[in-house]
């Protein structure tokens, strides 16, 4: 970390998991040791009292009928009824996989915000601020960095527990990008991060 990094009070952060699904990391170079890596956050942020939250894409027939086709990103899966909700494919990793009280929500579109009720339940929870993880470094992490921080959320964003099919994309959001709205920090800064508290 290259500037000062402020601790986070577990109290009133979630650490979000976003698009870890067993569909999306077949299709990603490094998932085996992307996994164990994210789990180890998850452990120490839960130890720490800090909130867990899972972010996960899932289609069902409404939504699929609902596509519209000017939506360049989405409409192939749409049209092959890809990623649909109950498929276990779309299910989260096992080996990350939510405990009973985490939140958990369902999106239809790239970012966490825009089509779930994820605002609402971080407000009513007393969270202020979100620790991000999740794939892809381009696809999810970047639309919820940006909307989170017109939301007025303290961001971090977990390095290596985001990762993206094009490494220098990756490197590009978080080195030059990300830096902006978030505080880009590795894991074993989390836990020193959360251990100052």
């Amino acid at each position: 970390m290259n500037e000062t990094v402020p601790t986070i009070d577990p109290q009133h952060a979630m650490l979000l998991v976003m698009d870890y699904q067993r569909a999306i990391l077949n299709n990603l170079p490094g998932a085996d040791e992307l996994l164990p890596r994210l789990a180890a956050a998850i452990d120490a942020a839960r130890s720490r009292g800090v909130r867990i939250g899972y972010v996960r894409l899932g289609f069902d027939d409404a939504d699929y009928d609902a596509m519209p086709d000017t939506n360049k990103g989405l409409t192939a899966i749409a049209a092959g009824r890809r990623m649909y909700h109950e498929a276990p494919e779309t299910a989260i990793h096992d080996a990350v996989a939510p405990e009973l009280d985490d939140l958990i929500v369902r999106k239809t579109r790239v970012g966490a915000f825009s089509t779930t009720d994820l605002d609402e339940q971080l407000r009513d929870g007393k969270i202020d601020t979100l620790i991000l993880a999740g794939i892809s470094t381009s696809g999810v992490v970047l639309s919820t960095v940006r909307d989170a921080a017109d939301r007025d959320y303290r961001l971090y964003v977990l390095e290596d527990g985001c990762a993206d099919r094009d490494q220098n994309v990756h490197d590009l959001l978080t080195q030059k990008v990300f830096p902006r709205q978030a505080y880009i920090i590795s894991i074993a800064d989390l836990s020193s991060l959360l251990a100052a508290e």
